[in-house]
């Protein structure tokens, strides 16, 4: 059975998108890694790339061809300086050529390397086909697909893709939310329990310590970023920063140094109904607005929906209990990890393929099931409360005005963290035996309502407010 890590659904990266940025980024560093063991990287004399579909039609405002350039000269996106993006770009546009891989320089003319195309590939919408031409005159051809997420998968023949899965043997194999709520019913464990026992397979309990510190570090300092930079996003559409705004306006005269202080003098802060819908909204608009501006955020579980779970774990940490440490971080994360992995699993994670519903749902799905943990539901309102997230995001479109993540994205972060926090109140006044729609069903239902969703609302700036909305108007 697939097993899906906490950290392969919150990985660390730049963005604007998982699946237009972080997914082709990897595919070009995999790429690579493939001509190395194949032992024609040093006969590689001139690179092409073909982007399809929805990477595409939505690949410029996505910096697609930003990724690929990236990826394809070695940069780490978790640890590289992204004030360094776009010295290393513009080098490569105006030589015109690249250092593949940090290694070896080659011809690369960025207008006529990468190539648009807008026809689908028939295995997922966001293709991508990378060609080097080697110097004894052969010419070798990959296609991969960045499938949401981060999460690539190599084409292995016409007709299939396939996606490595570890062979591992996990103690409680998980594919369902009834696999997980009848591990819970049998041992009395939490399902923040279960998933670590899992993850423990993969690496150890220090390791996954580290990880987690490091994933809630990246988290919180894309929210203080967010909430300390004016002026307006990157792409053209003149989007004024708003988190800045809003933060100065609620965090008052307060001073502080660190990002521990900070916290400290946000908990300070007078809390009123409409304060805390205020600071969760900025929490989520900051973490999206470094998102939009190729900062380092977290793919929760993509980069479209990466405010969602930070803002309601802030939420949690400077409203509901100021005694947290980082063992309620920890929970909160691992149960967030593996309910966004039932959804992979059972739809999909990628808005090319679902929709919005794909991306916010998922996360708004996550965030109120971590919640819910935390304010000590059991595992069956857990699951309840990350039903009623996704069943009230079901249908959400993907429409991107110019193809950026910024209208509608960043203010559906807001939107989905609130309603995050209502699912998790609503979980918790709820019997269990009095549930209609379990988890599975609205999974398998998320899938259904995605393969019927027309393909302009599936992340191609061919419908909705796309073109309702004049880029000339912005």
């Amino acid at each position: 059975m697939e097993y899906i890590s906490v950290f392969d659904m919150l990985k660390i990266g730049v963005g604007p998108s998982s699946s237009h940025t972080l997914g082709p980024w990897r595919a070009a560093e995999a790429w690579i890694n493939s001509l190395l063991d194949a032992n024609d990287f040093d006969l590689v004399e001139r690179i092409e790339i073909d982007l399809y579909g929805s990477l595409s039609l939505t690949g410029k405002g996505h910096a697609t061809d930003m990724a690929l350039i990236l990826g394809l000269s070695g940069c780490d996106p978790e640890r590289m300086p992204v004030e360094d993006i776009a010295a290393i770009t513009a080098r490569v546009s105006q030589d015109k050529n690249i250092y593949l891989g940090g290694l070896k320089l080659v011809e690369f003319d960025q207008s006529q390397a990468i190539r648009f195309n807008s026809e689908f590939l028939p295995f997922h919408s966001n293709g991508l086909k990378f060609t080097a031409i080697l110097s004894d005159g052969n010419v070798i051809e990959e296609i991969y697909y960045s499938i949401g997420g981060g999460f690539i998968v190599q084409e292995k023949n016409d007709q299939q893709a396939a996606e490595i899965v570890n062979d591992k043997t996990y103690p409680y194999p998980i594919a369902k939310a009834t696999n997980l709520s009848g591990y819970c019913k049998t041992t009395g464990l939490a399902i923040s329990d279960i998933v670590f026992e899992n993850e423990k397979v993969l690496r150890s309990a220090e390791e996954i310590d580290f990880e987690l510190k490091r994933i809630w570090e990246t988290m919180l300092e894309c929210m203080y970023i967010g909430c300390h930079t004016e002026g307006k996003l990157p792409g053209g559409l003149n989007v004024r920063r708003r988190a800045y705004d809003s933060h100065k306006n609620l965090i008052g005269e307060s001073t502080y140094s660190t990002k521990q202080e900070w916290i400290a003098a946000i908990r300070g802060t007078e809390v009123k109904f409409r304060q805390i819908l205020k600071w969760v909204s900025c929490f989520a608009l900051a973490t999206n607005e470094v998102n939009a501006s190729f900062g380092r955020v977290v793919t929760a579980p993509t980069n479209g929906s990466a405010g969602v779970i930070p803002a309601v774990l802030m939420y949690y940490l400077v409203i509901e209990n100021h005694e947290a440490d980082f063992e309620h971080i920890k929970k909160f994360l691992l149960v967030a990890g593996e309910i966004g992995s039932i959804f992979k699993k059972g739809a999909t994670i990628s808005a090319a393929m679902g929709g919005c519903q794909a991306e916010i749902g998922v996360s708004s799905a996550m965030a109120a099931a971590a919640l819910t943990e935390l304010m000590g539901g059991n595992p069956e309102q857990v699951m309840i409360a990350a039903e009623i997230a996704m069943e009230h995001h079901l249908g959400l479109t993907c429409d991107p005005i110019g193809g950026l993540v910024q209208i509608p994205c960043i203010e559906r972060n807001a939107m989905g963290a609130i309603k995050a926090i209502n699912a998790a109140e609503l979980a918790l006044d709820t019997d269990p035996e009095n549930v209609k729609v379990p988890l599975d069903k609205v999974v398998n239902t998320m899938w259904e309502t995605a393969k019927d969703m027309h393909k302009n609302y599936k992340e191609t700036s061919q419908g909705g407010l796309a073109i309702d909305v004049a880029l000339a108007d912005c």
